[in-house]
């Protein structure tokens, strides 16, 4: 073999120039398109499996829906099984999302955030929240992570299109194009918008051939017209509470928990939960329906209800089709090394940490996934 330093001059330049040629036309392993909980637990994985990836967000910060999440407290899971989480789930969700949160359940999520100094604090529901109850310590690890892992992270990056090839993906951007060997889809639905969930994901998976159920407001407020309720603006029932779901004089869904009373209408976990029952399974449904409250005992029936709209709901119901994903591994089923994570899916659970928890186990799924395939080739 000749050494570098045997060359000549003019050898060296071009020895030189097709060793960077080389460096220079060599894919990211992964490109992670939205820097929100699936996205930035997606890194996280990547980091843990030394895959090199690259995260790109849209807006200027990391995490900006998950600073918001529990009004700013950030209930990142609930402390029980992936069983029970499933079973709470529902159909026709549950049986997608199994093996994600098998092989990521809750125990093993917030192990991870202690691992990385996150204290936690559980409420006597289960529910796990930072001690300090600011959503910002939860970014913080995940941005800490990103800084000591060394994985770049471009924001102020809106993704501006997608496009296949035969050994990847190009990526898009107003400026300048990626090379990335697979692709993480992790942009969120389309509740608060303001904090950078705009539909794209969806967009692209509905222009590479995906079927994209209709988004709607999924674990929302209800307004209403209804005096005895609006007569009690400002009124919070915590203990003895709940909400059913009335259709036809039958009660078809009960959540217990909190309802708070609105200048516009009602909130609160009970009215969440069921608003989520609604969207889901009474879709099309032409009987109408309506709630009952139960407040300290007394049982009120609600008239003229109309779900807020999806900009203002918890969770964005509709996205990616599951008949087009794996659920074994994230991978799209029209275009391999295209995965995706989190609420760009047709994936919704109750509130109370759960959301948060599909976000993480599909994302690692995703990725554990990719890394597979990656050493395999």
């Amino acid at each position: 073999m000749i050494s570098y330093g045997d060359m000549k001059d003019d050898e060296r330049r071009r020895h030189g120039a097709k060793r960077a040629a080389a460096l220079t036309h060599r894919p990211v392993p992964l490109a992670i398109i939205g820097g929100g909980a699936a996205g930035l637990f997606a890194a996280a994985t990547a980091a843990r499996l030394r895959i090199g990836c690259l995260l790109l967000e849209r807006k200027a910060r990391i995490g900006s829906k998950l600073l918001m999440t529990a009004n700013g407290r950030c209930n990142f899971t609930k402390d029980i099984s992936a069983e029970r989480m499933l079973a709470d789930i529902g159909e026709p969700v549950a049986t997608f999302v199994a093996p994600a949160l098998t092989r990521c359940p809750p125990a093993r999520i917030v192990a991870g955030f202690r691992a990385r100094g996150l204290a936690v604090k559980r409420r006597s529901d289960g529910c796990l929240f930072p001690a300090s109850e600011k959503a910002a310590d939860v970014v913080h690890v995940f941005g800490d992570l990103l800084r000591d892992n060394g994985i770049p992270l471009l924001t102020n990056c809106p993704v501006t299109g997608l496009q296949p090839m035969k050994n990847g993906f190009i990526v898009a951007t107003r400026h300048f194009t990626v090379w990335a060997g697979n692709v993480l889809i992790a942009t969120g639905g389309l509740s608060f918008p303001k904090t950078g969930s705009v539909g794209d994901g969806q967009a692209f998976a509905s222009t590479l051939g995906h079927r994209v159920e209709t988004c709607r407001a999924g674990l929302v407020g209800c307004a209403t017209h209804d005096r005895r309720i609006l007569s009690r603006a400002g009124a919070r029932y915590v203990q003895n509470s709940a909400a059913s779901v009335v259709v036809d004089g039958e009660v078809r869904y009960r959540a217990y928990g909190e309802v708070e009373v609105e200048p516009w209408g009602l909130s609160g976990a009970a009215v969440y939960n069921c608003t989520r029952w609604v969207a889901r399974h009474l879709r099309g449904a032409s009987a109408p329906w309506t709630l009952e409250l139960e407040l300290d005992g007394e049982r009120m029936p609600v008239d003229g209800l109309s779900m807020r709209p999806v900009k203002e709901a918890i969770v964005t119901m509709g996205g990616v089709s599951l008949d087009d994903v794996d659920p074994h591994t994230m991978m799209s089923r029209k275009v391999p090394g295209l995965y995706f994570a989190g609420e760009v899916l047709d994936i919704d659970g109750p509130t109370g940490g759960y959301n948060l928890s599909l976000a993480f186990a599909t994302a690692n799924l995703a990725v554990e996934s990719i890394a597979e395939s990656v050493r395999m080739h």
